[in-house]
């Protein structure tokens, strides 16, 4: 079992990453993969008239400020034309993929923070009607019945609160619990850059290998979203992932790619 998640950022080849997998899995391999829309979203809501509000927490974390309008959005692009664009080029690819979001079959369950506390100008601030939260559950009765019966999940946030809110959730951290619920072999975790760089601006910097036990030591290299990636490998390694790979989505070939070490490799001790 592999779970492949492909990031929403500018530069992302989807027809390369839908292509590659779909010659694995003819190869014999079952995958779930999970996906992202952040830039296309910032898109739509710029056209919508209303524009991204990104917020930093007070642990250095940057998300983005989910009031319900936001989400309608979110959902638009995520659930609709990312998730939907994805699951047509897997079925030009002959994949029968199902396109799903955390809230079908509670996949995603967890809870709604009630407020965020950012740093705004220097500042502590507090944000209320906020929907936003993390996956704490992972309900697998749905994606087993896909799996069983020759189809591959095509899964996207936003998930599933315990009171029945759609929550927007960090799409790596979710794909890590998903992956030790399934107890999968492989987390590949794809984006628009090689892998985790010592200098943000320099691709050559590439750090190959991060061994399980020092992975905490190498958050300091990951800056912006890719903060929440590390956290997610740490979280994934912890709960019995083998291995867990930063690689890159905008070369031929990416899925395979990292499957052999190409990227940012961390495997448990």
């Amino acid at each position: 079992m592999i779970v492949v998640k492909v990031g929403g950022s500018l530069g992302i080849k989807y027809d390369l990453v839908c292509a590659d997998l779909a010659n694995l899995l003819k190869d014999g391999h079952k995958s779930v993969l999970v996906h992202g829309g952040s830039a296309e979203t910032n898109l739509i809501s710029e056209k919508l008239g209303k524009p991204p509000r990104m917020v930093t927490s007070v642990s250095g974390y940057e998300s983005r400020y989910t009031d319900r309008e936001t989400l309608e959005i979110f959902e638009m692009v995520y659930c609709g034309k990312m998730n939907k664009g994805i699951v047509e080029e897997l079925q030009k690819n002959g994949v029968n993929a199902v396109g799903l979001s955390g809230m079908d079959g509670r996949i995603w369950e967890g809870p709604r923070k009630s407020a965020i506390t950012i740093v705004e100008d220097g500042r502590k601030k507090v944000l209320r009607d906020d929907f936003t939260g993390k996956v704490e559950r992972v309900n697998l009765e749905l994606i087993h019945l896909l799996l069983d019966h020759g189809f591959t999940p095509v899964l996207t946030p936003p998930a599933i609160s315990y009171e029945g809110d759609a929550i927007n959730v960090d799409g790596d951290r979710a794909a890590a619990i998903l992956a030790s619920a399934l107890k999968a072999e492989k987390l590949i975790i794809l984006s628009n850059v090689p892998g985790l760089l010592r200098d943000l601006q320099d691709e050559t910097t590439l750090i190959r290998e991060i061994p399980s036990e020092q992975i905490e030591e190498y958050v300091g290299f990951a800056q912006g979203r890719m903060k929440k990636k590390v956290l997610g490998a740490i979280e994934a390694i912890r709960a019995g992932v083998k291995e867990v790979v930063f690689a890159d989505a905008r070369i031929a070939h990416p899925v395979t790619s990292a499957m052999t070490g190409r990227g940012t490799v961390i495997r448990r001790a």
